[in-house]
């Protein structure tokens, strides 16, 4: 594991030589900003808009904007002179329960490993902390950064939470529209109370998982493999429950039956929808059905009146007669005679 930093933790007249590793990783997917006309990936250059040409880092240092466009300047040297003497240490201030923090102060976390001849010392403040059930506040300086940290055991490790100074986090006032306090409805709160009693559960961090990562990694994988990539039609919105009773009712027997984590419901579930869907279609089906039998039925009394019509023409035929005019025939005849 890679070492990010070395210091002590010290603690009274104790030192604890350390060193640190980062206890968590980033799992995101990096992805290059590309050029889509050529395919070229991006590269970003520091440049002066006033000078018009690129800039080396030697020519670097830093500023603070106290006014639009106006900077006062410091150079690396300058900003080391103001960081604490004792910048490689972990000095503990003060050892409180881990129940009065509120994790919202809490930023990353970080492994502790003694370095060189501080086992001892590791032992023994780690043992302290155990027996005690107490938890180190200490200040730490890294990477020219100054924060607040929380040292505690975790599976018989020295662990460095770095947190937030109180002045860094926001207060709840300025959140707008929290409502105010109101009754609830008795009932309501005893729906809710045994919903969340029956999705109450042991914390078990394995089951949960980031699909959006892993559906990003299978379609990477289908455009590296030359597949043809389709994307799925976007699912229709819940509709918005107003009767807030009846949504408490129906996700409490939703949990009735058991809870497997990412399984298929299977055909019966699939089958519902169709199945509750049916009497809707067969209502919509009846009228286009009754056109359907109609026609049916007029159909041979079409074909007997045909049949009727074609054989009075030929026997007219046979007598040496015209066969029988239709009203509209008759009518210009009488014309032309007239």
């Amino acid at each position: 594991m890679h070492t990010v930093w070395k210091g002590a933790i010290s603690f009274g007249l104790v030192h604890v030589p350390v060193k640190m590793h980062t206890a968590t990783e980033d799992k995101d997917i990096s992805m290059r900003m590309i050029h889509k006309e050529c395919g070229s990936p991006l590269s970003y250059v520091r440049s002066c808009p006033v000078c018009k040409e690129e800039v080396g880092w030697d020519e670097i240092v830093k500023g603070y904007e106290y006014e639009k466009g106006k900077f006062v300047l410091f150079d690396k040297d300058e900003l080391e002179q103001l960081q604490d003497d004792a910048s490689r240490a972990i000095a503990i201030l003060d050892f409180v329960d881990l129940p009065e923090i509120d994790p919202i102060y809490y930023q990353k976390t970080y492994y502790l490993s003694p370095d060189q001849a501080g086992n001892n010392a590791y032992q023994l403040l780690r043992e302290a902390l155990v027996q005690t059930g107490k938890i180190g506040i200490a200040k730490v300086t890294i990477r020219a950064k100054s924060s607040l940290a929380a040292i505690r055991v975790i599976e018989n490790c020295l662990v460095m939470e770095t947190m937030f100074y109180p002045d860094e986090i926001r207060a709840v006032k300025q959140v707008p529209n929290i409502p105010e306090h109101v009754e609830v409805n008795p009932k309501e709160l005893e729906m809710a109370k045994l919903l969340i009693g029956q999705l109450s559960t042991a914390f078990q961090p394995e089951q949960y998982t980031d699909e959006y990562r892993q559906r990003l990694l299978e379609r990477i994988g289908q455009k590296i493999a030359g597949e043809e990539v389709r994307t799925a039609p976007a699912a229709q919105p819940a509709a918005n429950v107003v009767d807030l009773m009846a949504a408490l009712q129906a996700s409490i027997e939703a949990m009735k039956g058991p809870r497997p984590i990412g399984t298929d419901p299977g055909p019966a579930a699939a089958a519902a929808p169709a199945a509750a869907a049916e009497p809707k279609r067969r209502k919509r089906a009846a009228p286009a059905a009754a056109a359907d039998t109609a026609a049916e039925e007029a159909a041979p009394r079409r074909k007997k009146t045909a049949r009727k019509a074609e054989a009075g023409a030929q026997k007219a035929a046979n007598d040496g007669e015209e066969p029988a005019a239709t009203g509209g025939t008759r009518r210009k005849r009488a014309r032309t005679e007239t």
